[in-house]
């Protein structure tokens, strides 16, 4: 029974975080902590996207991210925008945006096959 509920909690617990991977966070308003819980920057570049805002202000937008922190291309940069970093509250043009929820799409009806005559 107690294993029972422990699972129900922990699911619980994993679906409310699932919640917040697709935040969006601003690369000029976050702190380290914003920036880490973006799929695909850990700890090294939260720290060279912190040091280089403080050094040479706010990134003004992707290309003038992309030039100032080390190891951004554009397949980067793309892969970052889908996982929710935003540059003055822009994604980057081009990146594919986050999933939908599926629920809230629309289902198309599929097209009826015509039966071939058998003579």
């Amino acid at each position: 029974m107690i294993k029972k509920l422990m699972l129900a909690v922990a699911a619980a617990v994993l679906s409310a975080s699932t919640g917040f991977a697709f935040a969006q966070v601003d690369v000029n308003k976050a702190d380290v902590a914003a920036l880490n819980g973006v799929k695909g920057i850990g700890p090294s570049m939260s720290k060279t996207i912190l040091d280089e805002r403080t050094k040479a202000g706010p990134f003004k937008d992707w290309a003038d991210f992309q030039k100032r922190v080390k190891g951004v291309g554009d397949k980067r940069a793309a892969k970052l925008s889908e996982a929710g970093l935003q540059v003055n509250g822009q994604a980057k043009e081009g990146a594919a945006a986050k999933p939908e929820d599926k629920a809230a799409k629309p289902k198309t009806a599929a097209k009826p096959e015509t039966a071939k005559s058998a003579t």
